[in-house]
């Protein structure tokens, strides 16, 4: 199905322009069309819309989730009373329950804009809870300082790696939609990451993984 991703605007990555008022066609698992919203319905006008409010990017990049999805667990709603809520850093409790922890976090990554994950997998669990996610795995070691022990890829900075390419037809279609105010992001700043470095990525509203919807905030 064809399906229209409207936002407030659309940035398609690093070297690229702002799209304000922009929209991204859909087909399949990849981008069928990218610019303004007008002409891109007008040239697909049987497509289905949907509109999201914000600014919407390339996929993020999570370089700390070999740590976060081994070492890290991400307890049920179940055990909110005993563990709380949060992520709890125990590779011994993370070891026991690995495959359902990894399920949890890779979820809780999807709802921060994730739709890439680098690093090395030893686990089983977390490699095929990954592949059931449909996660863009980039493997091998992590170059340079330890990336944040955070789901939000973007509480270290914003630099082009933070993002998991350019969005242009043909390309797959991996992407984020944010909560900010995009068109403060447009007017008068020429760099709409800093609206994004700003509030980070808890302000996600939407992410699409390979063409497929797979978080939609409330």
């Amino acid at each position: 199905m064809l399906t229209v991703h409207a936002a407030d605007a659309v940035w398609p990555g690093p070297g690229r322009e702002v799209v304000r008022g922009g929209a991204v066609a859909v087909e399949g698992t990849t981008i069928a069309a990218l610019g303004p919203y007008e002409q891109v319905v007008a040239d697909h006008s049987r497509a289905r819309v949907r509109r999201w409010p914000g600014l919407l990017t390339p996929g993020l990049v999570n370089r700390g989730a070999g740590r976060l999805l081994e070492a890290v667990y991400h307890p049920d709603p179940r055990e909110a009373d005993e563990l709380g809520t949060e992520p709890v850093p125990d590779a011994a409790l993370a070891a026991a329950r690995r495959g359902a922890s990894a399920r949890r976090g890779i979820q809780r990554m999807l709802a921060h804009g994730t739709t890439a994950v680098a690093g090395e997998f030893g686990s089983p669990e977390v490699r095929t809870a990954l592949a059931r996610a449909g996660m863009v795995v980039l493997g091998g070691p992590i170059a340079g300082a330890s990336p944040p022990l955070s789901l939000d890829p973007l509480a270290g900075g914003v630099p082009d790696e933070v993002f998991s390419g350019v969005l242009a037809p043909g390309g797959r279609a991996d992407f984020a939609v944010f909560a900010v105010f995009a068109v403060s992001a447009v007017e008068g700043e020429s760099d709409p990451r800093e609206a994004l470095a700003a509030r980070g990525a808890g302000l996600c509203v939407a992410t699409v993984l390979g063409g497929r919807l797979v978080y939609r905030g409330r």
